[in-house]
């Protein structure tokens, strides 16, 4: 009989047990990302802390799979080539699709000829390519496979917010140092030529506004760009447009030296320096979410929205524009809300900024194109 009644005692508490496990929850888990992806991001040149173009880029693939439940190493990581070659580059990404990756982010027009290379050999891989479109080496052929989105950005438009806004702040002998002359950093230039000009048009100084403007022709800090920056702060240069990857860090420590001022580009960079008023910015994080989030939508494929297409984001997709955070704003007389009202003018339609990158923007300030 005791026997009995201690089996009974047993199965009754496995009957409750059970009944409390199946319970519905009043609010389910953040589930993971769809089953099985797994999302690699393939560095371009430099790493994922450069404060530039990778760093933004993986925090968009952290902030997507953090919010999915996925963890670093398990549902995502980064590889970083071991050089900077088109072959380092696909054998990187190889490394990382063996290693599970189904979703593959690779950040700068560096991978154009990679991803036309891998994408059509791994048609259940998708990639995303930010800031390019994949051609062959020649660029004889240009195709995006239906595993493919790529997202360009209307960078004329960042650059105009940040010419407008030195100019409007008082800075009137200005600089601009490109990377490579490649169409992402030409239109950072133009677009920054003719903001300046707006600004200065408008405020009735066209006449003594003036634009340095110099390709280095690469997109990490030399000692020849510090010498070439030092000598245009000594020349008058108040504030120069780092725009190129980590060229910037060049043009910081010239402006160090001379008490003149930077403005950082892709990503806010107002924390590496002091003397970085303002950036022009890419939404990269914002746009490589977004991204991610057509995947997990779709079962882990791009939707018709997104395969084999080239989206191009701007102000109108809030993926241009400068920080306006207190701690980043550094611009003593243009404000926040004369920033505003020009970001809706432009997000808008009622400015207009030109794209073309074959011809130099007319304008009436001075543009010293052989500086």
């Amino acid at each position: 009989m005791k026997k009995l009644i201690a089996l009974l005692m047993v199965l009754a508490m496995v009957f409750a047990l059970v009944a409390c496990t199946a319970k519905p929850a009043d609010k389910p888990a953040e589930q993971p990302a769809e089953a099985g992806m797994k999302v690699a991001l393939v560095t371009d040149v430099g790493n994922i802390d450069d404060k530039s173009f990778n760093q933004g880029a993986w925090e968009g693939v952290v902030a997507f799979c953090e919010a999915k439940g996925m963890k670093q190493g398990e549902g995502y990581n980064y590889y970083r080539p071991s050089e900077d070659s088109t072959e380092a580059r696909v054998e990187t990404i190889k490394g990382a699709i063996a290693g599970g990756a189904n979703a593959i982010v690779c950040p700068g027009y560096l991978f154009e000829e990679a991803i036309f290379l891998v994408q059509k050999d791994y048609p259940d891989v998708m990639f995303l390519l930010l800031d390019g479109e994949p051609h062959s080496a020649d660029y004889a052929t240009y195709e995006t496979a239906e595993n493919t989105h790529n997202i360009l950005y209307q960078e004329e438009q960042a650059g105009f917010f940040a010419g407008y806004a030195a100019v409007k702040d008082g800075y009137k002998k200005l600089g601009f140092l490109g990377g490579m002359a490649v169409p992402a950093v030409v239109r950072y230039g133009y677009g920054f030529v003719q903001g300046a000009n707006m600004a200065a048009e408008e405020m009735g100084i066209a006449d003594q506004v003036s634009i340095k403007y110099w390709y280095c022709g690469g997109f990490a800090p030399t000692d020849d760009i510090k010498i070439k920056m030092a000598g245009w702060f000594t020349d008058g240069t108040e504030v120069v447009f780092a725009c190129g990857g980590g060229i910037y860090l060049s043009a910081v420590a010239a402006a160090n030296e001379a008490n003149g001022k930077v403005i950082g580009v892709d990503v806010d960079q107002s924390a590496e320096a002091d003397c970085i008023i303002t950036s022009a910015m890419k939404g990269l994080t914002n746009s490589v979410v977004l991204a991610l989030e057509d995947l997990d939508a779709n079962g882990g494929k791009w939707s018709a929205d997104y395969a084999g297409k080239t989206a191009v984001l701007g102000a109108a997709d809030n993926c241009v524009g400068l920080p306006t955070a207190a701690a980043s704003w550094r611009l003593g007389t243009f404000t926040v809300d004369e920033y505003n009202k020009l970001f809706e003018d432009v997000k808008g339609g009622k400015i207009e900024i030109s794209k073309d990158t074959e011809n130099a923007p007319t304008v009436t300030i001075t543009v010293d194109y052989n500086a």
